[in-house]
């Protein structure tokens, strides 16, 4: 082929990508665009772009190709991902709805678009876009959880327990844990202490390593009076998941009032 092939470099680029060599894929896909312009090569220099921890350089590639494609909804995509990933939300919701006018049952956009009105506290809103999905024929345990935590937070409280009993029954293992986590924080919410402690420790049960589930049944344990049982839970979390302050700083007062001032300043100061 002379290596006059768009085709030939973008493969050589693909390979070089899988083997971690990104320099030598970035210097394939860029002379396949050269060669050739074509949305995939686009998408792979994107790609490694990100690889090496480059989002803006990314976001260049992907907006040249939109420059070249603007009717091709991958590229907007990517740039939708991008700033979701860099946490401009603004930027990302509007690539988002430039994807859904080009394509309007575009499952990822949608999903998205619900997402963010959810964590925008608008969860009517989330709604909406949650139930086109289902109406598109989208039928998972992660769609039915989060209308049921839609449902939970529109006060529609009898819907949001058949969404999650719904999720259940299509939930994987991999998937169950969560499912009866947030069964559990709909329980908290109504204010059933009871069902909210049985599914954590269901959610415990399918997934050992659930820190969150561990989180809340110790916060659990402590309103029964059990401090061993919730001193165990939070120093399980600690265990598990060092990111999360919650159980430092539950741990932190948990030893405060039990007279252990060492501990509980060391735990205030991981908290912070």
């Amino acid at each position: 082929a002379n290596f006059e092939d768009w085709w030939w470099k973008e493969r050589l680029g693909k390979c070089y990508y899988m083997l971690g060599l990104f320099r030598e894929a970035e210097k394939q896909f860029a002379s396949a665009i050269k060669t050739q312009p074509m949305v995939v090569s686009h998408l792979q220099l994107a790609k490694v772009m990100l690889r090496l921890d480059q989002p803006r350089n990314a976001l260049d590639v992907y907006q040249k190709a939109c420059e070249k494609f603007p009717a091709d909804t991958a590229c907007m995509l990517g740039i939708a991902r991008v700033h979701d990933a860099l946490n401009e939300q603004t930027e990302a919701v509007a690539q988002y709805k430039k994807v859904l006018e080009l394509d309007a049952s575009n499952v990822e956009a949608i999903a998205c678009l619900a997402a963010n009105h959810f964590y925008s506290d608008q969860p009517e809103l989330a709604l909406r876009f949650y139930r086109r999905l289902l109406q598109m024929g989208v039928s998972t345990p992660e769609l039915w959880n989060n209308l049921g935590l839609c449902c939970f937070y529109a006060s529609q409280y009898d819907m949001a327990l058949s969404c999650l009993d719904r999720a259940l029954s299509l939930a994987s293992d991999n998937s169950m844990a969560e499912v009866w986590y947030n069964i559990g924080q709909v329980a908290i919410g109504i204010g059933d202490l009871g069902l909210a402690y049985q599914a954590f420790k269901i959610s415990i049960s399918v997934d050992s390593s659930h820190a969150e589930s561990y989180a809340n049944l110790g916060v659990l344990e402590l309103r029964k009076g059990n401090i061993d049982a919730a001193r165990s839970n939070f120093r399980a979390v600690q265990t598990m998941a060092p990111h999360m302050f919650e159980p430092c700083f539950n741990g932190a007062l948990l030893a405060y009032k039990l007279g252990d001032f060492h501990e509980s300043f060391e735990l205030a100061t991981k908290a912070l």
